[in-house]
C-alpha cells in the first residue's frame, strides 16, 4: 500500500518539508493564475507566465523582508551611524570632511551592502525553499534575478535615498549631490549582482558570512573608485558622465553573468 508520504512526493509539485508543510512556491500554488491556466492556452515557459513567476518571487521576498523588518533597517542604520561617527575619528574640520566626504559615503555604503548578502539565499537554502524553486517550471536564472531585484529594493534603494542627507552632513559641495545619487542608483545594483554570485558560491559553507565579505570586497573596488570619482568630477567641474557610463556598463554586464553563474552555483550546492 502506498503511504501518504509517498503520495505527497509522487504528486507533481508536492514538495514538502519535514513537518509536512508545503514548500510549493506562490506561482505553483493551485489557486494561482500561472497554475490554473491550461497548458493548451499558455505554453510552458511562455513570456506571460515567466513575468508572473518573476513578480511572484519578488513579492514573496519583499513580504518576507517587511515581515522580518531587519535587513533594510540594519543596512540604513549602519550606513547612517558609520558616516556620522567618522568625523569623530578624523576631526570636525569642514574642509577635510568635504574633501573626503564622497569616499566616506561610498565606503560605508559598500560595508552596509555586505550586511545582508549572506542571507540572500541562505534562509531559503536551509528550509528547502530554494530546492523547490529550482525544481519549479520557471528557469532558475529568472528566479535568481528576481531575488537579486528584491534584495536591491530592500538594501540598495534605501542607500540611494539616504545618500544626499549624509552628503549634506559631511559638508560635500551641493554640486555633487546629483552625481552622488546617480552613481548610487547605478552602482548599488552592481553590488547586489556581484554579491549574489559570491553568496551562491558560499552556500552551505561554514562561516559563510565572513567568507562572503572576504571574497566580495575586492570585487567592489571598481564600483567604489568610479562612484567616488563621479562625485569628485561633478564638484571639480570635469563632469561625472564618464564615471556614470562605466558604472552603468558594469551593471549591464553583470546582469547576464550573475544570472548564469549564480544559477549554476545554486544547482551545484543543491546536489
Amino acid at each position: 500500500m502506498t503511504s501518504e508520504t509517498g503520495k505527497n512526493f509522487a504528486s507533481p509539485g508536492g514538495c514538502q518539508d519535514r513537518l509536512g508543510r508545503s514548500r510549493r512556491p506562490a506561482f505553483l500554488s493551485p489557486g494561482s493564475p500561472a497554475a490554473s491556466t491550461p497548458s493548451s492556452e499558455v505554453p510552458r515557459g511562455s513570456p506571460p507566465r515567466l513575468v508572473r513567476s518573476f513578480i511572484a518571487v519578488v513579492r514573496r521576498d519583499l513580504r518576507l523582508a517587511v515581515r522580518e523588518g531587519g535587513d533594510a533597517a540594519m543596512t540604513v542604520g549602519f550606513f547612517v551611524l558609520a558616516v556620522i561617527l567618522f568625523p569623530f575619528g578624523v576631526g570636525p574640520a569642514p574642509e577635510l570632511l568635504s574633501r573626503i566626504g564622497s569616499g566616506v559615503v561610498w565606503v560605508t555604503a559598500l560595508l552596509a551592502a555586505l550586511l545582508s548578502l549572506d542571507r540572500l539565499f541562505f534562509a531559503d537554502y536551509e528550509d528547502g525553499t530554494l530546492e523547490a524553486l529550482a525544481l519549479a517550471p520557471p528557469p532558475l536564472e529568472l528566479i535568481v534575478m528576481a531575488k537579486v531585484l528584491a534584495h536591491w529594493i530592500v538594501t540598495g534603494l534605501p542607500l540611494v535615498v539616504v545618500a544626499p542627507i549624509l552628503a549634506f552632513l559631511m559638508g560635500i559641495d551641493p554640486s555633487g549631490y546629483g552625481a552622488l545619487v546617480a552613481a548610487m542608483a547605478l552602482g548599488t545594483p552592481s553590488l547586489s549582482l556581484i554579491g549574489a554570485i559570491v553568496a551562491s558560491l558560499t552556500l552551505g559553507a561554514r562561516r559563510g558570512g565572513v567568507l562572503v565579505s572576504l571574497l566580495v570586497l575586492p570585487l567592489y573596488i571598481p564600483v567604489l573608485i568610479l562612484g567616488s570619482g563621479a562625485v569628485e568630477g561633478a564638484i571639480s567641474g570635469l563632469g561625472a558622465r564618464p564615471h556614470l557610463l562605466i558604472l552603468g556598463a558594469i551593471a549591464l554586464a553583470a546582469l547576464p553573468l550573475t544570472a548564469v553563474s549564480t544559477a549554476a552555483a545554486v544547482r551545484l550546492s543543491l546536489e
